[in-house]
């Protein structure tokens, strides 16, 4: 039976989280201030923490950033009513397992818990750097990386238009699945690099796997490689591989980004999007 601590002064936060999780078999407590969680977190173990961003006095990003200093692996969730690239990337830096928006329903909460407890995915993202007009990110080969990076991305990209947001989304996940599926076997002891730029008039994404690269050329699987009058022959050519629908990536992102190039090896690729 997990025991979790929630350090939130809301009272209704505790309301709301208990019988939710209380029925689940989870054990909790609550406080209402980051001194007090970590003076308890000192006395008791506990499975998880979830702390809200919005501690009185010590803040939610600086309570995970003492708590890491005294136990560097216990697993964190945490929630906030509002949350910027900037505080995400600060979150992440402490190794959280993942993050609730309010409002959230009782599915999501519950679904975040359990993640947390049995994989804690945003935990193997290691924030190279954090600068709002460049970060940099080295991740595991796994597809439960998809998900906390594409919010991320979502928050940094947050004031550009929307077609220009949908545009880069797009982009940037596509470009990692091939990454992910492609280029490390989806194995989680590799690992990908990721950098996002944002200059004045421009943004620039940066996907490195460690893979061998592949050859342009060969990619019959690809609707890249199609011929003029054959357009659909990707899609044949999938299902007698046994592989799964798709293959459309590499050309939608050529499609919606300015420019889109790979080095040599074709294990990494530069992706450009033009801002108004």
């Amino acid at each position: 039976m997990s025991k979790i601590l929630v350090v939130g002064a809301e009272p209704s936060l505790g309301e709301l989280i208990q019988p939710a999780l209380a029925c689940e078999g989870y054990r909790l407590k609550q406080v209402g201030n980051g001194p007090d969680g970590l003076r308890l977190l000192v006395k008791e173990p506990f499975d998880l923490v979830i702390v809200d961003l919005n501690l009185p006095g010590l803040n939610g990003v600086e309570f995970l950033r003492r708590l890491r200093q005294a136990q560097p692996d216990l697993k964190c969730l945490m929630l906030t009513g509002q949350v910027t690239a900037e505080t995400l990337l600060d979150a992440l830096q402490a190794r959280i397992c993942g993050w609730l928006t309010r409002p959230f329903t009782i599915s999501a909460l519950r679904l975040a818990v359990q993640e947390a407890l049995e994989a804690c995915p945003a935990a193997g993202i290691e924030v190279v750097s954090a600068r709002p007009e460049w970060i940099e990110l080295r991740i595991p080969c796994a597809f439960s990386m998809v998900a906390p990076l594409q919010q991320l991305l979502v928050l940094w990209e947050a004031d550009l238009l929307d077609e220009t947001r949908e545009a880069l989304t797009y982009a940037f996940r596509e470009m990692l699945n091939n990454a992910l599926e492609h280029g490390c076997k989806l194995d989680p002891a590799q690992h990908i690099e990721i950098s996002l730029v944002r200059l004045k008039r421009v943004v620039i994404c940066r996907i490195k796997d460690p893979g061998t690269g592949f050859d342009p050329r060969q990619l019959a699987h690809a609707a890249i490689c199609n011929p003029d009058d054959d357009p659909l022959r990707h899609i044949y050519m999938r299902e007698r591989q046994g592989a799964r629908a798709g293959g459309f990536g590499i050309l939608s992102t050529r499609q919606l980004v300015d420019d889109l190039i790979y080095n040599e090896q074709h294990n990494e690729l530069l992706f450009t999007k033009y801002l108004p």
